[in-house]
Order: structure tokens, then sequence, then C-alpha cells
């Protein structure tokens, strides 16, 4: 698949996807449809990890303030179904059964720092800029930004980052748990934690990802159900019974995904 906002390299397991779109990597409405048509490609065997990176000084600042301009003159129902085609790529992206890293470099803000929410790990430069200026033109972060977030920082810091737009480097952002890991690289340390990743079992990651997402929103008792649903399933694969048969003969495993 080629595009034009987008670069996507696909390389022993691990999908690279590069926002390529200049100045700024804006979330256009080019970009949008993109990463639509872009989930059936990550959604294919020879994928098992994914890697989001932006560009030198910038990794998104989200949607290009002409969408807004040019969303003036749409209906609610146009406005809902365009904001459904990124939406649909945040939720796809969540939903599948296999990693999604974020390597934040430079200024994620906006729908971009909505991408990176929508990842399972987050690796940002110490120097990155993240935060939601949306009130700057009285709107709020409305893809993610608001019902994500509370999920990583609490209610209360929730609350006061997009209430005051403020914007917050790489290393804070680690302190409020907004994003996972710290790198002067980030690049270069999420290639490394995508290689790692290639050595683990990919059912075991795949259900570890949605059980861990599902219990977010469950009670202690359903999301206990669940571990145990996804225990059963993994004890009749493959991997399982190759990491047995490794652990007794004090070998490294050779996961298959079987």
């Amino acid at each position: 698949m080629s595009f034009d906002t987008l670069e996507v390299d696909v390389t022993d397991g691990v999908a690279t996807v590069r926002l390529r779109n200049p100045p700024v990597n804006a979330i256009d409405q080019p970009m949008r449809f993109e990463l639509n048509d872009l989930l059936d490609r990550l959604r294919e065997d020879d994928v098992r990890v994914i890697v989001f990176l932006g560009t030198d000084g910038v990794f998104s600042v989200g949607a290009d303030v002409s969408l807004f301009e040019d969303a003036r003159e749409w209906t609610t129902a146009e406005f809902r179904r365009n904001s459904r085609v990124l939406g649909d790529v945040f939720d796809g992206l969540e939903a599948m059964e296999r990693p999604v890293v974020a390597a934040v470099e430079g200024t994620c803000v906006g729908g971009g720092l909505e991408l990176a929410l929508a990842c399972d790990v987050r690796i940002a430069a110490p120097d990155a800029t993240l935060g939601f200026p949306e009130h700057n033109i009285g709107l709020v972060p409305g893809l993610g930004g608001c019902s994500r977030l509370v999920h990583l920082v609490g209610p209360g810091k929730a609350k006061d980052l997009i209430f005051t737009g403020e914007l917050i480097d790489g290393t804070e952002a680690r302190d409020l748990r907004l994003v996972e890991r710290v790198a002067g690289d980030p690049e270069s340390a999420a290639a490394e934690y995508a290689d790692g990743l290639l050595e683990q079992p990919p059912q075991a990651l795949g259900l570890a990802k949605r059980v861990v997402d599902a219990s977010r929103d469950a009670d202690l008792r359903t999301a206990g159900l669940l571990e145990s649903l996804a225990q059963s399933t993994l004890l009749e694969t493959a991997d399982h019974e190759e990491g047995v048969e490794a652990f007794r003969e004090k070998r490294d495993p050779s996961f298959t995904g079987e």
C-alpha cells in the first residue's frame, strides 16, 4: 500500500508507521482516511508489533485548524461522520491483539496526542512537548483526549491539563503516567522495545492487552473472569507447550504464534 501522508514499512514482524505530512504532521482529512485504510494492513498476520513515529521535531500537532473552518459548513451529522473516521482508527488500534508503540519526539499535541493515547506504550523524548490546547479554539479533546486521558492520569489531573491547555515535557509526562518511558532517542528505543516483543508469544501478548484494557472498565470479579478465560485459551496453544519445554530444557523458547 502506498500513501501520501504516511510511510509504512513492515520488516520481520514490525510495522513502522511514520507520519509524514509536512510541515507539522497535521492530521488532516487525507491523513485521516489513509490511517483508516492502513488498519487492514496492520491486521495482517505478518505484523506482530506496530510502531508509530513522527519526523524530526514533531510527532503531530493534531487536526489542521482549516479542518474546523471547513466544519462550519457541515451539519452535525456530517461532523460526526467525519469524526468517526479518525475515531475508528484509534479504536481499531486499541482493539488490535498486538502491541502498538508510539515514539514521541518534539511536539505531540491535540489529535497527535490522542493518537499516542490510542497506542499501548508511549516512549517520549525528555524534551518532547505534550498537551491538549483545544481550548484555544473553544473546543475540548474530542477523540480520546478526555476519555483515555482520565484512565492514565486520573480525573483531577486530566481536568487540570484540559482546563489550562498546559504543555508538559516528556519527563513530566512520565511522572504523570501519561507516557511509560523516556528515552533520548525515542525512535531507537521503540525499535529495541519492538524487537524484544518479537521474542514473546504473540497470542499471550494480544490477550494480555485485551484483558488489561477490558479490566480498566470492569469490576474486579468480571476482570478476574476475563483473566481466567484468557489463561484457559492460552493453555491450549503450541507456544505454551514450547515455553514449558524450553524452561525444562534450559534454553530460550522459540514462539511461533501457534
